[in-house]
């Protein structure tokens, strides 16, 4: 297997969509991933940080920056007030005290000293991203890549809203994200994310150690409303390592922000000389067993 180091910033939610954790639990475990930082995003981003130290602290690693960011968005109301999963903060070791509004600078430094390297995983709402892209318009051109765990883009999802939850969070941030002139961007939506899920009863079955194990904490937050849990960020962390996972078709993604009923909601043309890149299909079975091997 490569051994190559891939610098990630982490720009997540973590504490309301149990994925967040379970992707987190998966960089911290990855041998191939240099996590330079994590920063995180709407309500209560403090609470979130302290999730984030926690499960860093559960991984032995009290080496990686933690920033909170910016907890309302651009123009709309805040959707996620709370972070639920902050509930089990009481029984595991971790940092209390995180500034507020930190995130931004941190990302824009890390980009700035490292041009053409870093990684930006993107997984939560975009108002951080998109902040910071408006704060510094070369930063874009300064990254490696940029992949976000947001969107719908090739099949109606049955079941699903019409605007997936990162993307109408802030869809004002999330549009001015997807018209940066990043590199490359690599999108990972509904459409395929679905596709990889375990039921409560397996994800408690194969959540052991202490890492999982804080994540299994923070899964019955998740399960007490939900019988199943889908790996949708952790998709994204892991197809950064091994693209091979999905296929993937080139394009432009536009998001829609002119009709409030469905705004955020994205709209993709394919081009084959587009800039972004959309995830189609994965093979589900070969992810399971790719992140649950980091664990062994």
């Amino acid at each position: 297997m490569p051994t190559e180091q891939i610098p990630i910033l982490f720009d997540t939610d973590i504490g309301s969509d149990i994925d967040d954790a379970v992707a987190l639990a998966y960089l911290l475990r990855e041998p191939r991933c240099e996590l330079v930082g994590i920063t995180t995003v709407t309500g209560q981003p403090q609470v979130r940080a302290r999730l984030a130290d926690a499960l860093c602290r559960a991984a032995g690693r009290t080496d990686v920056p933690i920033h909170s960011g910016i907890e309302q968005p651009f123009l709309i109301e805040q959707r996620q007030q709370e972070s639920p999963q902050g509930a089990v903060l009481s029984r595991w070791p971790h940092r209390e005290e995180f500034p507020a509004n930190t995130a931004v600078p941190f990302m824009q430094e890390v980009i700035r000293s490292r041009p053409g390297e870093i990684t930006l995983l993107a997984v939560g709402p975009f108002t951080n991203v998109g902040v910071l892209f408006a704060m510094d318009p070369e930063i874009p051109t300064l990254l490696k890549r940029l992949v976000v765990m947001g969107g719908v883009y090739t099949t109606a999802v049955a079941g699903a809203a019409r605007t997936e939850w990162n993307l109408g969070c802030d869809p004002h941030a999330a549009a001015r994200m997807f018209q940066a002139p990043v590199p490359e961007t690599v999108a990972f939506g509904l459409d395929v994310t679905l596709r990889c899920s375990l039921e409560a009863g397996e994800c408690r079955g194969r959540f052991t150690g202490p890492l999982l194990g804080l994540v299994a904490e923070m899964a019955e937050v998740w399960f007490a409303r939900r019988p199943r849990l889908v790996f949708h960020d952790p998709l994204a962390a892991a197809a950064i390592f091994e693209p091979e996972l999905c296929t993937y078709q080139h394009g432009t993604i536009e998001v829609e922000l002119l009709s409030p009923r469905v705004a955020g909601m994205t709209h993709w043309r394919p081009e084959p000389e587009g800039p972004h890149r959309i995830a189609v299909d994965v093979d589900a079975r070969r992810f399971f067993e790719r992140y649950f091997a980091v664990f062994e």
